[in-house]
């Protein structure tokens, strides 16, 4: 079953650490991978990962045959940070939806791209550094995809003033 193989292969990346355990929705939680009720959460894994985890944790995903859906961000202003969330899903015989997600400081919101990866996460990262100030390192062309070329400012950050 493709929910299983996946959940083991992505939980090797964190062989050497405690298994993440289920947390308040939105507190921050340690690095592992959930099994969610999809019917309850719309997903069926739920993967947090170090940024540093990122690319390998979606190399994982690719190879067992995932499409990206969406990249997204929020705001945890309390906790100074910003946590990236990618949405991936594989619809076949086995259906299995897949979040990883990933969080940065505020002051340094850096991750990497997976552009080279999955070529269609190119406007989904634009569209999320547009949006929240992440920067996605090695992308090939983080140029603003709705702002104005001259925007310096991120209108979803939680302490935006329009």
């Amino acid at each position: 079953m493709i929910q299983e193989t996946t959940r083991e292969a992505l939980q090797s990346l964190f062989a050497e650490s405690a298994p993440a355990v289920e947390v308040e929705a939105g507190a921050p939680r340690g690095n592992g991978v959930i099994t969610r009720d999809y019917n309850a959460h719309g997903y069926h894994l739920d993967a947090q990962v170090a940024a540093d985890q990122l690319v390998a944790a979606v190399e994982i995903i690719d190879q067992a045959g995932f499409f990206i859906e969406s990249i997204t961000g929020v705001d945890w202003i309390k906790e100074n940070q910003l946590e990236v969330i990618y949405d991936f899903s594989r619809y076949d015989f086995d259906t299995c939806r897949v979040v990883i997600r990933t969080r940065v400081p505020r002051d340094q919101p850096i991750v990497p791209t997976i552009t080279t990866i999955y070529a269609g996460a190119n406007w989904h990262e634009r569209e999320t550094h547009d949006f929240f100030g992440i920067k996605f390192a090695g992308h090939p062309h983080l140029i603003p995809l709705l702002l104005p070329e001259d925007a310096d400012f991120h209108p979803l950050l939680k302490d935006f003033k329009a």
